[in-house]
């Protein structure tokens, strides 16, 4: 009865063939593939009793938001800081090396220029494309290519190292533009589907396809220094140029911009920044021209049992504290640890960061931390971390 139901759909046929063919010899029992065409089934997949689709849902979530999709060639001067021939810059100002080594009088240091290529989004009918800050960092000159052939001129009108994220602006001439759907990366879990786009070495319009395979990833676990980030881990694969293109979802929102690949050890992963947090910077970049990150002024490990006790929750842990900083004015020491912050766990040092940064500067905290094995709760008002610097 079975075949009999498969035989009646050509084309279910031949995506089942397998099972058919192996229920034919005799090695795959009835219920065996009944169970198997029900789990087909509850994974949204199509009934043996439908025409399955020669489309697959990558097809339609790539056509909703690809065409947003642009390339950013830069351009930028180097001044080399050594010479040709090795010869460092500093010696070449001494008219007796010069002629030591064969140099004209008249010789100076050649300026070369760099090219590097990147992607990014459109995100706003205003010509706005999200990207990398490493991707313009530099540049004097910015060129935008659109999936449509278009190319036009487009400046950074906000950058900020610390997220890794800049805004472009594109030249308002050339409009309308393509925009992109951004979702919702809160929604997110590990196993969903994971659409990578991009214009790596120049070939436009890549795609590779994968899971989200980690969420919270921070950057001190990937061993990045200097920057505050809470990235969403993804098996798609993420080649060079395609930084700062988006990670979308199986419905083809943007759900994060990518950012970074692991090389070496643990190869074959690539991250992005959360569309949601993204989205917050991008907002600031435009309008201030600056992004906010408000801070507690201290450094953060995450907290061992020997700084927690079997029973007690994890934590991050307070390395170190900066003079005069919020955390010093409310009387958090190193050594505390910090369990909770507005009465929600913490787990580690990435979601400290990521509390205080959907908390904001100016209002009060209220902060749990365990101190010589007693809990205290203490409050402390982040500071913009531009005026902890101007101090």
């Amino acid at each position: 009865m079975v075949l009999e139901l498969l035989h009646r759909n050509s084309s279910a046929l031949q995506r089942l063939r397998p099972f058919s063919a192996l229920l034919v010899a005799g090695t795959i029992s009835v219920s065996l593939l009944i169970d198997t065409l029900q789990s087909l089934r509850a994974q949204g997949l199509p009934s043996v009793s439908q025409n399955f689709s020669q489309r697959s849902f990558v097809a339609d979530a790539v056509a909703r938001s690809a065409p947003a999709v642009v390339t950013l060639e830069t351009q930028r001067t180097v001044h080399p800081a050594e010479l040709d021939r090795g010869i460092p810059r500093g010696m070449t100002a001494d008219p007796f090396f010069r002629q030591f080594f064969g140099f004209p009088r008249s010789f100076k240091p050649k300026q070369q220029v760099e090219l590097g290529q990147g992607s990014g989004i459109i995100f706003d009918s205003k010509g706005l494309i999200l990207t990398n800050a490493h991707v313009v960092e530099g540049s004097e000159r910015l060129t935008v290519g659109l999936s449509d052939g278009r190319r036009t001129g487009g400046r950074v009108i906000g950058r900020d190292s610390l997220t890794d994220l800049a805004v472009v602006q594109l030249d308002d001439s050339a409009g309308p533009w393509p925009i992109a759907v951004l979702g919702n990366s809160d929604r997110l879990r590990v196993g969903d589907w994971a659409i990578a786009v991009g214009n790596p070495f120049g070939l436009e319009s890549t795609v590779t396809l994968g899971i989200v395979s980690g969420l919270s990833r921070s950057s001190s676990q990937l061993g990045v220094v200097g920057k505050r980030l809470d990235l969403i881990q993804t098996d798609a694969a993420i080649n060079p140029g395609s930084s700062g293109g988006p990670l979308l979802n199986a419905s083809g929102e943007v759900v994060g911009i990518n950012t970074l690949v692991r090389f070496g050890p643990g190869a074959g992963l690539g991250f992005a920044i959360p569309i949601n947090r993204a989205r917050l910077i991008a907002q600031q970049l435009v309008s201030l021209g600056h992004a906010k990150h408000p801070m507690l002024g201290i450094g953060l490990s995450t907290a061992s049992a020997s700084n927690l006790g079997e029973t007690a929750p994890l934590g991050a842990l307070i390395q170190s504290v900066v003079a005069g900083g919020p955390a010093s004015r409310a009387g958090l020491k190193v050594g505390d640890v910090l369990i909770a912050l507005e009465g929600r766990d913490i787990s580690g040092p990435a979601e400290v960061i990521s509390t205080i940064d959907k908390h904001g500067a100016g209002q009060p905290l209220r902060a749990t931390v365990l101190r010589d094995g007693q809990t205290l709760v203490v409050s402390v008002i982040p500071q913009e971390m531009r005026a902890m610097r101007s101090r």
